[in-house]
């Protein structure tokens, strides 16, 4: 398992949003839970105010579930390009499922995906992505606030 710090998150978003700043995005979807965080700071880089999330679950904390399951819905008035954003494709379900089901949902729009992490396993690549993971990654936002301070 390999901790990923709130220091490595903001190094590499900031090489992502290089990438992204030319791209010329709408709107911005993030994959709750994993996405949300990433989202909000892309979100800030990229100046887009139109942010909305879908929630999925595939995962109960490491265990995997046999189906993924979407949960919500977004709409994207006069949006004609959007980013939908998560922290990692590690089997790719969870981001093929959500691509499948944007571009199925909304023929008209041009979607694009981005992680922090991917897994040269996964059977869905993004269209951004990172660092290639080969390892369980541990993010801050998961361990930084399991238990209060005191």
């Amino acid at each position: 398992m390999k901790y990923y710090s709130y220091e490595s998150f903001r190094n590499d978003t900031n090489k992502l949003l290089v990438s992204l700043r030319e791209e010329h995005f709408d709107a911005i979807v993030a994959i709750a839970r994993g996405g949300l965080t990433l989202s909000h700071a892309v979100a800030e880089g990229l100046e887009i105010r139109a942010v909305q999330s879908i929630r999925t679950e595939l995962y109960d904390k490491s265990q995997k579930r046999e189906k993924i399951v979407l949960f919500g819905s977004c709409t994207f008035e006069n949006a004609k390009r959007v980013l939908v954003l998560d922290d990692i494709s590690d089997s790719g379900e969870t981001l093929q499922a959500v691509m499948e089901h944007f571009t199925t949902e909304f023929a008209g729009i041009e979607f694009k995906s981005a992680t922090l992490f991917y897994k040269k396993t996964s059977i869905y690549e993004p269209d951004f992505w990172v660092n290639e993971a080969d390892d369980w990654i541990d993010f801050f936002w998961e361990r930084d606030y399991q238990s209060p301070l005191l």
